[in-house]
């Protein structure tokens, strides 16, 4: 009987281990992108029982229910689950932390911790959030030290991207460097885009004459080996509308104001019946529409054992928010990137973008006449009278007329071999390539808006060209790395590159279309026997040749070092002055590893580093030789011939310009990393300042037809300022977690030297007015030169007892004109008395980023801030009949009424010289983005079959923040001329919606 009831009590415990062992089966996958992952460990904890996912990220393991299974893969966070059904399916997230990410410091990588020069880097998370057509404007408010400002809201314009200021008075842009060969931001699909590293101090060196602006390195995306293949589709859509109308007088407003300049000036009023006039045409309603947008994106990526591939391909159309109808940008992007291992030492890879670009544009003078257009006239009513004067047309009837359009088409990439002999010993050889050619063409057909106006065209023509760019840059460099007793790591890099830009196009220009046509605006269709037919050619060819070698060492890991030197050949310059050399040294100071940090709870990681060196910046071209591009007349048999002669005066002497540049900087964590802040003091100085047209002996003949002065290197400038980064992981729970990232930036430039105590003049204000912009001595590039406000004089005792101000043009002052201050104290006001009147460039630099995440929503907001900068009010017309900004209704009428806006009249004043009462204050605060998203759980994912799927919606441009008048305080560009308004595009307000799927 005992024998029996063991046994039944054996069958019975078999039988329910039997009945609580399951069968779990899943599939694992990256929690952020949904990419399967295969090789997955997977072990029962407390065993050594376990499996592996196969290609497809699946597995099957048999698991006693209540057990806890341990999910381990590299590069990923470890993850545990609790066996309490069959089906399990796990998303883990990446382990890297900041500290170890690796960061491009040119021709090498380096982890972020390891880093001794002043580094900001963009990630694929900020880039996915953003959505950017440009991916220029990812780096605005993202990354310390960074401006980037749009020359114009228009469709598919240019960037100007500025690292830590302005430094030159001519090009400031940035070395933008794509896997490898040098490349544009605008020509990629940002989409493709995996890092932007910013390179900040002197180990850009490693870049000698590019590489004074700074550097900005972009890795794009590649597929990784033993992935099954993964298929994202990326779509995005929505309108886009002008954040701001500018308040001008209505028709009523309009016919007082002018009725009552006319009374003030003894004239007869124009306007004799005021009461029917209403509001009249509001012309920006007529120029500003709500546009439309599209962003299609899709991507293939995998790979075997020893092969990976990334495939993708980009649709963006975006319309104007004026004029949409000539008014429009599209771009496509075909994107290939191939890695194949021939051997376990030998790599191979390509890299390809082709893009096409496709565009129409306004003439920048639309926006400009549809201000100052009287709103008196009808829609399509031209001043045939010239009562607005001969500058100004009807803005909607020279739309009709616009013709312009542009095409381009390139490709882009490099080929590239890794070979590893031995070990530590890598040698990479690649040729990086870029072909862009580009055509277009603009049809004027006749045109008469009225009696004399300069925008009349008795005759149509056509303008077309053509132009091909091509870029090869070979290199060949090899990298060794050595540890000696496990605390001396060293590594030398040594290279040579080659680089060939060469550059041709052809401009024509035809007369008389037929039929006045655009349908028949082709060259070989204009009157042939024309005289004003012309036809142009361009050429360049630049060749550089450069070697290269750096040294980084570190000991025990906490003591860091590097150096490096660059020598540079380049055909721009006189034979005798084209090699330079280029040298920068880098140190840090891993402080949180040293003995005494060890029991520190609070400080987590500490790095003092610090960086000096020099760089140089290549500007201009064919500065050393004459050109024969000069005008000259010639008598041959009796007869005036055209010919030509030499051009601008050469300058044997001319040589790049050399930045000098010093960072110190600390880099220091808290409470295990949470909090990280990144702090750096900067100094640069720029030396060999190119200043183009100065000047010299007229014996020179550089005043001839088509001559003019050289260009010297004859300025020096600096630059100082500091940098402050902090993030802060605020909450890390497993279902929500919230980021907070702000940066500011502080900086600012004078000019310390230019030869002979010349100046530099640009920029344009009004009919009448000198340059306004100026580079000199003591002051920043490109500040305004003006005359300073006083207020406004309220009786004639105040005319009377102010010096006298009829030097500056106008004979008679009188109450209600604008009273200008005697700067320089000699008893009389004339244009002596100018001064700096404000500053484009913007002198603290902000962002803030917060993120966060609940269960399956998320959210991102970016805030951009310039603080600092002003701007110039140059969109006004100063004619007797042109409309006029609403704030003339708060003009001076009598004594006290006013003492900021002067009188209505049409006498001759002083009241529009250039003077500070035309530049305001341009700081701003502008939500860049704000982004809300969810996406389906695991569970729902398997059931339909996808990896991820999520929706989202997002604003971009949603507000900004600003006391500026005009359109847009953000748009920007240049050093000398910059931050003048004549009329600016806006950038334009999105609002989006968006789908992301990846099967």
């Amino acid at each position: 009987m005992r024998k029996i009831i063991i046994v039944l009590l054996f069958s019975f415990s078999s039988v329910l281990a039997f009945a609580q062992t399951m069968n779990v089966k899943g599939v694992v996958k990256d929690a952020t992108s949904g990419e399967l992952l295969p090789g997955v460990s997977i072990i029962i904890k407390g065993t050594t029982v376990g499996t592996d996912t196969d290609f497809d990220g699946l597995y099957s393991l048999k698991v006693q229910k209540g057990e806890t299974i341990v999910f381990n893969y590299l590069g990923y966070k470890q993850k545990e689950v609790i066996v309490d059904k069959e089906t399990i399916n796990v998303g883990l997230e990446q382990a890297t932390e900041a500290l170890d990410e690796i960061v491009v410091v040119g021709y090498g990588k380096q982890k972020r911790k390891d880093v001794t020069g002043a580094v900001s880097l963009v990630g694929e998370e900020t880039l996915e959030s953003l959505k950017p057509t440009d991916a220029s404007t990812a780096l605005q408010g993202t990354t310390s030290g960074v401006t980037v400002n749009l020359s114009s809201g228009a469709p598919g314009a240019a960037a100007n991207i500025l690292i830590r200021g302005v430094s030159s008075n001519t090009n400031n842009q940035p070395l933008v460097i794509v896997d490898g060969y040098q490349g544009d931001l605008n020509s990629i699909n940002p989409s493709d885009i995996e890092s932007i590293t910013v390179l900040k101090d002197a180990q850009a060196a490693i870049y000698g004459i590019r590489g004074a602006n700074g550097v900005v390195l972009v890795t794009t995306k590649a597929g990784k080996k033993n992935k099954a293949p993964s298929v994202k589709y990326d779509v995005q859509t929505g309108l886009q509308n002008t954040t701001r109308r500018l308040d001008y007088l209505n028709a009523t407003e309009y016919a007082l104001v002018l009725n009552e300049a006319y009374a003030a000036s003894g004239q007869t009023i124009p306007f004799t019946n005021v009461g029917g006039l209403g509001k009249g045409t509001d012309w920006q309603d007529q120029l500003f529409n709500q546009a439309f947008m599209q962003n299609h994106n899709i991507s293939v990526s995998g790979g075997g054992e020893n092969v990976s591939y990334f495939v993708s391909a980009n649709r963006i159309e975006q319309e104007g928010i004026i004029a949409k109808e000539k008014s429009n940008f599209i771009r496509n992007n075909i994107k290939v990137n191939l890695g194949i291992d021939i051997s376990e030492k030998l790599k191979f890879s390509l890299i390809s973008n082709f893009f096409t670009a496709y565009s129409e544009s306004i003439p920048g003078s639309l926006l400009f006449n549809g201000l100052n257009y009287a709103p008196t006239f009808g829609v399509n009513e031209d001043d045939t009278n010239n009562f607005l004067g001969i500058e100004l047309i009807n803005p909607v009837n020279q739309l009709s007329n616009v013709f312009n359009e542009t095409y381009g088409s390139g490709l882009e990439g490099n080929f590239n071999l890794e070979y590893q002999p031995i070990e530590g010993l890598n040698v990479t050889a690649r040729l990086g390539y870029k072909i862009f050619n580009q055509k277009g063409k603009t049809f004027t057909p006749i045109q008469d808006y009225g009696l004399g106006k300069v925008f009349n065209t008795p005759q149509s023509s056509v303008y077309q060209f053509k132009t091909t760019s091509t870029r090869i840059n070979g290199e060949v460099f090899a990298s060794y790395n050595k540890l000696i007793q496990e605390d001396h790591n060293f590594t030398f890099t040594l290279g040579t590159s080659m680089q060939n830009d060469y550059f041709d196009g052809l401009y024509a220009t035809g007369i008389d279309v037929p039929s006045n046509s655009i349908d028949f605006a082709e060259l070989y269709l204009t009157d042939p026997q024309n005289i004003q037919r012309s036809l142009n050619s361009g050429f360049d060819d630049f060749r550089l040749v450069s070697y290269f070698t750096r040294l980084q060492y570190d000991f025990q890991g906490k003591y860091l070092f590097s150096a490096l030197l660059r020598r540079d050949a380049a055909s721009p310059f006189a034979e005798d002055l084209r090699v330079d050399h280029f040298w920068s040294v880098t140190s840090g100071w891993k402080i949180s590893d040293e003995k005494f940090m060890e029991d520190n709870e609070t400080i987590s990681f500490m790095k003092l580093r610090a960086s000096y060196g020099t760089l140089g910046n290549y500007v201009g071209n064919n500065l050393y030789r004459s050109l024969l591009n000069g005008e000259a007349t010639y008598v041959f048999d009796g007869a005036l011939v055209n010919g030509r002669a030499q051009g601008g005066l050469a300058n044997p002497l001319a040589q790049w310009e050399t930045a000098e540049k010093l960072d110190i900087g600390l880099d220091i964590n808290f409470f295990n990393d949470r909090l990280a802040v990144v702090a750096d003091y900067f100094e640069e100085s720029r030396d060999n300042l190119l200043i183009q047209g100065f000047p010299v002996s007229g014996i020179l003949g550089t005043g001839a037809p088509g001559g003019g002065n050289p260009t010297v290197n004859a300025g020096t400038s600096k630059n100082t300022g500091g940098e402050l980064a902090i993030t802060y992981k605020a909450l890390q729970t497993e279902n929500a977690n919230l980021n907070i990232n702000y940066n500011v930036t502080y900086v600012t430039n004078n000019v310390t030297d230019v030869q002979g105590g010349a100046f530099l003049e640009g920029g344009e204000f009004a009919i009448g007015n000198p340059a306004i912009s100026r580079m000199e001595v003591g002051q920043p590039i490109g500040y305004f030169y003006g005359l300073v406000t006083d207020g406004i004089f309220q009786n004639q005792a105040e005319v009377d007892a102010h010096p006298s101000q009829s030097d500056l043009g106008a004979t008679t002052t009188s109450p209600g004109d604008i009273r200008y201050k005697d700067m320089n104290g000699d008893g009389v006001i004339d244009l002596d008395d100018r001064v700096n009147i404000g500053n484009p460039q913007a002198e603290f630099l902000m962002g803030l980023n917060l993120s966060a995440n609940y269960k399956n929503w998320d959210f991102s907001t970016y805030l951009y801030a310039e603080i600092g900068k002003d701007m110039v009010r140059n969109f006004e017309r100063f004619l007797p009949n042109v409309n006029r900004p609403t704030y003339y209704l708060d003009r001076w009428t009598g004594a006290g009424t006013s003492n900021s806006v002067p009188r209505l009249t049409n006498d001759a004043t002083n009241n529009r010289l250039f003077s500070d009462f035309y530049v305001e204050d341009a700081s701003f605060l502008r939500m860049n983005n704000i982004q809300i998203g969810y996406s389906l759980s695991s569970e729902v994912l398997e059931k339909i079959g996808l990896s991820k799927f999520r929706i989202y919606t997002t604003v971009n441009n949603l507000f900004t923040l600003t006391k500026y008048t005009g359109f847009d305080p953000s748009i920007n560009g240049g050093a000398i001329g910059a931050g003048i308004d004549y009329g600016n595009y806006p950038s334009a307000q999105q609002f989006l919606l968006g789908l992301n799927v990846t099967f």
